[in-house]
Parts: structure tokens; C-alpha cells; sequence
């Protein structure tokens, strides 16, 4: 549980490296750079992190093995690539064509991130295919389906369930046994999640951005059997499917607008 701890902002590490001069402030329109296939390969095998900015669909259906899902259409976009990638690590993007790719960088500009991006994978995920390379997926379910995984199946082959939201959230209702953990705080509290790695994991959220976000972290951290809920906890609520609050106590679903 991460009741009552605070994220760091994800932006924090840069903001003292500017104040204290050892990081310039970006004063004009930062430009993403197009990049090779093989170059992407050789920044990756050197140590480049991949941030893969496409919708949670496209990233679960294909994705270059390793990368960040953290969607570009997210409100918190450069906020979530500054909690879930290690500080001062070397970045690549992945996103859908030459316009994503700039938006992104002039969102992390923001956040003095914009200095750490070599470029963006150009063609994007079709190049990578074209040439010869793998791409990783996360299967996506939905919440009946889920339901039904946790009612039907055998003890030991019933979904474990991870909810990512932020305890506010969590304490307004949960699924009946899920572990929380924020996907805040995830990478670096790997070590304290509850969940076996060799069992099926159900990552969910409020939606189904912040899970393909957790997805990639546990993925990127060995756990291969992984599923993004979407629709979240706002679709099982939705489908008046049954949830507790923090004391496992059972609650109703809210009546549809």
C-alpha cells in the first residue's frame, strides 16, 4: 500500500539541476529528431530508454520489446514519463508519425525532460517490422472478462489484480483482493508488490492509460503474463460489478448519470 506517502514530483530532479546552473533552462521550440531503425537499435542497446507514447490499443497490440507505455493524449504526459523512467536516463520515442513525436517533446520541455530525447523512431513501429525486428504486445480485456476470471477459474488460475489508481481513488471502491500500488511509485517499489511473476497479472486503473503504463514497467521488470484492463474501474463500476472499500467491506456501484 502507498496510503499517505507522497509522489515526488516527476520533475524535481531538473528543477534542481537548473537552479543550481548545471542544466540549462530550454529557452526555444525543442525539435525531435528523426532516427533510423538501426540507430534506435544501437541507442537502445547502449542504454536509451524507450517512451512509447501511442494509445494504450496500439501499444498492447505492438510494441518494441522494453519501451514505457505513456500515452501523449494524457493531461499528465511529462509528468508520467518524469515518475516512471529512471532520472538522467538517455530517452527514445516511439509514436505514431513526425507531428506526435514533436508534441511530445514540447510537452517535456515543460518539465526539463526535452534534453534527455536522442529522437523519435522514424516510420515508427511499421519501420521496425519492416526491418526484420520483434515487437512485444499486452493482451487487453475487458471488465466482464475479468469478472469472469476471478468468479470461474481455479484458485491458482484466477488473475492476480494490481489497481495503479492513487489511494483516494482506491478507498472510493476496489476489486476484492487487488493489491495497490501507484503506478507512481512502482518502479521503485517493485520490490514490495505482493504479486507472483509467473502468474497472470490484471493491471487495472481508472481507465486503462495509467495500467498500459504499469503494464510496461512490470513487463520491462520480468512479469510475462500481463493484462491491461481497459475501461478500468470506471467500466466495472459502470457494469455494476461488485467492489469493496478499504475495510473489504462490499459497496454499491454509483447509480449511471
Amino acid at each position: 500500500m502507498t496510503k499517505g506517502q507522497q509522489a515526488r514530483p516527476a520533475n524535481i530532479f531538473n528543477i534542481v539541476a537548473i537552479n543550481q546552473g548545471k542544466q540549462p533552462l530550454t529557452m526555444q521550440e525543442p525539435v525531435a529528431e528523426p532516427l533510423e531503425t538501426a540507430r534506435v537499435e544501437e541507442l537502445a542497446a547502449a542504454g536509451h530508454l524507450l517512451v512509447d507514447g501511442r494509445s494504450p490499443a496500439d501499444f498492447g497490440a505492438g510494441h518494441l520489446p522494453g519501451s514505457y507505455s505513456v500515452w501523449i493524449g494524457s493531461p499528465e504526459f511529462e509528468q508520467r514519463v518524469g515518475w516512471v523512467v529512471p532520472p538522467d536516463s538517455p530517452l527514445v520515442l516511439v509514436v505514431g508519425d513526425p507531428e506526435a513525436a514533436q508534441r511530445a517533446v514540447h510537452k517535456m520541455g515543460f518539465v526539463g525532460l526535452d534534453r534527455r530525447v536522442a529522437g523519435y523512431l522514424e516510420g515508427g513501429t511499421k519501420a521496425w517490422v519492416a526491418a526484420g525486428k520483434e515487437l512485444a504486445s499486452v493482451p487487453q480485456i475487458g471488465v466482464d472478462e475479468l469478472h469472469r476470471g476471478l468468479t470461474e477459474s481455479a484458485d491458482g488460475d484466477a488473475p492476480q489484480v494490481l489497481d495503479v489508481r492513487e489511494p483516494a481513488e482506491w478507498r472510493d471502491g476496489h476489486i476484492e483482493g487487488a493489491r495497490l500500488m501507484s503506478h507512481k511509485h512502482l518502479r521503485e517499489r517493485l520490490d514490495d508488490l505482493d504479486l507472483d511473476p509467473q502468474r497472470q497479472v490484471a493491471v487495472i486503473c481508472g481507465s486503462g492509460v495509467r495500467s498500459s503504463t504499469a503494464s510496461s514497467v512490470l513487463a520491462r521488470n520480468g512479469y510475462e503474463r500481463l493484462l491491461n484492463v481497459t475501461g478500468g474501474m470506471d467500466a466495472w463500476a459502470a457494469a455494476g460489478l461488485p467492489m469493496v472499500d478499504e475495510k473489504g467491506c462490499s459497496i454499491s456501484a454509483p447509480e449511471p448519470a
